[in-house]
């Protein structure tokens, strides 16, 4: 069955050394989860279990994983298996915050930014969802999108806005069929939170560096300034905890791109024919 409480279970966290990653994991943690970080950055993870300090140090431990690596993502499913039995949570988080002009692009930038965004929460699940099912303790998963998902974003963000896109849309998909096997799915959608998502140079392998067209526009988003009244990520945290337990599909953070969202929704509504033609039987053949 879905989550009902923390108390008990193994959760797993990609991208979860710093900003909403590391925020979940610290709510997940004083709510009685044992939670395994997950990233890329040695720094990080190590800045990351210094910080649980007390009664909670020994809940939280980490691995270094790079969400790209799918051999390495199934040598870390295998390891919670053989450690903790299986996972009960999987926090798909690992993002990168890839921008440029879209006429620069290149093949680099579009692996670079789809392979982590899309193909993280992709091999998550291939790595972990049949040991979800095998052990029959039910469980979550929680896919991070973003707000740039359901709106019409400035052409720089395209290929960010499109992976995210792509994660909301397969993660309602999948949803149905995963509640019969007692799993429940939720999606992210944060927007302003003070997280190092601008530090993509520094988490882009070096074969995906050369031929990259957005060197010139990283350097530049690496002198972001994180804004002092963007959430901070133990908010977030609350948020995907509380989504958690109540299995809630879409866990927003924000309401600044609300009628942005009504906007866009609106002009695909208006474009579409009011004439209802009968739906095809897709399942038709499934069992033939």
């Amino acid at each position: 069955m879905p989550i009902d409480r923390f108390v008990g279970k193994t959760a797993f966290v990609t991208g979860g050394a710093s900003g909403i990653g590391l925020g979940i994991a610290r709510v997940l943690v004083e709510r009685g989860a044992r939670v395994v970080i997950a990233d890329l950055r040695q720094d990080h993870i190590e800045r990351a279990l210094a910080s649980f300090a007390g009664p909670n140090t020994d809940a939280a431990s980490a691995i270094r994983l790079n969400v790209t690596d799918r051999p390495a993502f199934a040598d870390a499913a295998e390891r919670m298996k053989r450690e903790f039995g299986g996972i009960d949570i999987l926090v798909n988080n690992a993002g990168v915050g890839l921008e440029g002009p879209i006429l620069e692009a290149t093949y680099a930038d579009y692996d670079f930014g789809l392979g982590v965004n899309l193909g993280g929460v992709i091999n998550g699940h291939v790595s972990f969802l049949p040991q979800m099912i095998a052990h029959d303790r039910g469980g979550h998963v929680v896919s991070t999108a973003s707000l740039a998902a359901e709106v019409v974003m400035p052409e720089h963000l395209a290929i960010y806005a499109a992976g995210k896109a792509a994660v909301c849309h397969y993660c309602e998909a999948i949803k149905p069929g995963l509640l019969e096997h007692g799993i429940g799915v939720s999606i992210l959608l944060p927007g302003p939170v003070a997280s190092n998502i601008h530090e993509a140079h520094q988490n882009r392998p070096e074969h995906l560096r050369q031929g990259s067209g957005y060197k010139a526009s990283e350097e530049k988003l690496a002198r972001r300034i994180v804004g002092e009244d963007w959430m901070q990520p133990e908010e977030v945290g609350n948020l995907v905890a509380d989504g958690i337990l109540a299995n809630r599909t879409y866990l927003v953070t924000h309401g600044v791109y609300k009628e942005a969202m009504r906007a866009r929704a609106q002009a695909l509504l208006d474009a579409t024919p009011d004439r209802q033609e009968p739906i095809p039987d897709f399942n038709r053949f499934r069992d033939e």
